[in-house]
């Protein structure tokens, strides 16, 4: 039986938030938001359209008993929401932040407690996982103290949930974000990549008004930068006999790049500016804190040619204990446009520093901050692929279309920006000028479009078709003579192609393998986001790290006598939830399942 609420869910890197669509509504039924209660202040409980993505762990005697209390959680012992992003800024070794990236680091064992990262002995610590957990379980605590209430049967867990994913997560991210949800208690759930929830949300805004926007052969870019990442998407709208089809054809990598990019390097501009003031990185913390709440304000208000910023002093030569500045809308411009969308060429590649022998253990942020740079990179690495589907009307492979998502792009001059370089790329290629389709709410449209989407999978609205982001390789080592220093080459067997749709199985032809049994096997596991043409079974025997990359590693203990090799063919499947699973079968049968391997590849520990 189908639960009565739809429940759409945007587990964000920076912010999360619910939507929902109670159906017992019917044909009036509409998509609605759910206020979010936190603590905003010590002792104080006030309700927020958005849950900031933080988490903090203060020490007992930090502050006083109940301070943390939620109206169905007393005693409690840490914060979740705007109080623990505010406070964090002040005591940063206390705050979980950018769990979500952690999520999606292979570099790292993401279920140990290693957050906060680079915190100090004696810290409470947490991993990744369980911080990703406790936001969903927030969440489920606020719907069930309100709207289910009085009635035990609508608990969050009960109802069809839409979790999103970045379209760029690995099916290891993919899996950790199922299991924090579990954790959670939600069982009824599906997995949906961002932009195309955001997509969702644009195609609902106004019935089938969406029809009259978009035409045969368009191709639409989802842009979405958040306040932790950058993700693009890019859709094709077709003439299905006589009705329009859309299929999602590409994503980007994931980049760890965005808002808060943006508010750091204001905070080193401005910082620049004090004079005789050496900030540490408490205070540039603090700093890059209050720059956002100025680039806010200067963005709201064209008119204000200015907005104040403090940071926290040090020592008793700062007066009031604090420092006063300003940060001017010069400044504000030639940040955050020069430095993040600055005019490139569509041939531009971004920035790669060269590899430091010694390097720090950390988030794998992206060394190029040129979003537009960033974009261009996407679309020529997507270039012959989508040439040779460019028929009829679209004589470009470039964008024809392009909607914003992300809290970034609330600000109009980010926008206009993205736009006017994107323009001039097609005035280069002799294309039409790209179209902006508006959305609304750019912050709250991911969990709308997912709560939608609960909806077009019970029948109700058009769906995108798209299937699997990348196609799914193994990676095959060959024979060959040992040489000093250089590794064996690794060959890369397809087992599920580029769209490979969800609830769908096959088993992948070709040779047979020999698998090892009652002892620890590992596979080398690789993923491409460009190879379209590519089926089970195809063995690419030449690549490039550009087109094929090497993802986190497939291991199991496979049951069997300890050193039994037996010959094996792979089964691949993709769940309803949107999972890669891959498993062996036997000439009699016998199956194991490869379970993916989530845990660091390395020591890293902080």
């Amino acid at each position: 039986m189908a639960s009565r609420y739809v429940v759409g869910i945007d587990l964000g890197t920076t912010n999360t938030a619910l939507a929902y669509v109670d159906t017992q509504l019917g044909e009036s039924a509409r998509c609605q938001d759910l206020p979010i209660p936190q603590v905003v202040q010590p002792g104080q409980v006030d309700s927020r359209p958005l849950l900031p993505s933080f988490l903090m762990l203060p020490n007992a005697s930090d502050l006083p008993a109940g301070s943390l209390d939620l109206p169905w959680a007393k005693g409690r012992d840490f914060a979740v929401g705007e109080f623990a992003r505010n406070r964090g800024a002040q005591v940063p070794t206390q705050l979980v932040a950018s769990a979500k990236s952690w999520l999606g680091h292979a570099g790292v064992d993401r279920k140990s407690p290693i957050l906060p990262w680079k915190s100090p002995e004696g810290v409470r610590k947490i991993s990744p996982l369980d911080a990703s957990t406790r936001y969903l379980q927030h969440l489920a605590d606020v719907w069930n103290h309100t709207i289910a209430a009085n009635s035990p049967a609508d608990r969050l867990q009960l109802q069809d949930i839409v979790l999103t994913v970045p379209a760029s997560f690995d099916a290891a991210a993919r899996e950790l974000t199922i299991e924090a949800a579990r954790a959670a208690g939600f069982e009824h759930l599906t997995i949906l990549e961002e932009p195309q929830a955001a997509f969702y949300a644009w195609l609902n805004q106004g019935g089938d008004g969406w029809r009259k926007q978009v035409k045969p052969n368009d191709l639409i870019l989802v842009a979405d930068i958040g306040g932790g990442t950058s993700d693009f998407t890019l859709i094709e709208v077709e003439d299905d006999r006589g009705e329009l089809r859309l299929t999602r054809l590409a994503v980007g990598d994931h980049l760890l790049l965005g808002g808060d990019n943006m508010d750091l390097a204001l905070a080193y501009a401005v910082g620049t500016k004090l004079p005789g003031v050496k900030l540490d990185g408490t205070q540039l913390s603090n700093l890059s804190h209050s720059c956002r709440l100025a680039k806010e304000t200067l963005f709201r208000d064209p008119s204000k040619s200015s907005a104040p910023v403090t940071v926290l002093g040090r020592g008793s030569r700062v007066i009031g204990g604090t420092i006063k500045a300003e940060l001017t809308r010069d400044v504000l411009d030639s940040t955050l446009l020069n430095g993040f969308f600055p005019p490139c060429g569509l041939e531009s590649l971004p920035q790669r520093r060269a590899a430091a022998g010694f390097q720090e253990i950390g988030l794998p942020y992206v060394a190029e901050p040129a979003i537009t740079k960033q974009l261009a990179h996407f679309l020529s690495r997507q270039q012959e692929s989508l040439a040779m589907r460019a028929t009829g009307g679209r004589a470009s492979a470039l964008p024809t279309a392009i909607l914003f998502n992300g809290g970034v792009f609330q600000a109009n001059p980010l926008r206009e920006r993205l736009l006017a370089v994107m323009d001039d790329w097609a005035t280069q290629a002799k294309a039409p000028k790209v179209r902006t389709l508006t959305g609304e709410h750019l912050d709250l449209a991911v969990a709308r479009g997912a709560a939608v989407y609960g909806l077009v999978r019970r029948g109700s609205g058009i769906r995108i078709r798209g299937g699997t982001a990348r196609a799914y390789y193994v990676g095959i080592e060959t024979a060959a003579p040992a040489i000093p220093g250089m590794s064996p080459p690794i060959k890369a067997f397809c087992v599920a192609p580029f769209g490979m749709e969800e609830g769908t199985e096959t088993d992948v032809p070709g040779p047979e393998f020999g698998l090892m049994v009652g002892e620890p096997v590992e596979f080398r596991f690789l993923g491409s986001s460009t190879r379209r043409q590519d089926r089970p079974g195809t063995l690419v025997d030449d690549w490039t790290d550009d087109e094929i990359e090497e993802l986190a590693p497939i291991t199991t203990v496979l049951h069997g006598s300890a050193g039994e090799r037996v010959p094996v063919r792979l089964h691949s499947r993709i769940t309803e939830v949107g999972q890669l699973e891959l498993s062996c079968q036997s000439r009699t049968g016998e199956r194991w399942k490869l379970e993916f391997n989530v845990r660091e590849s390395t020591d890293a520990t902080p």
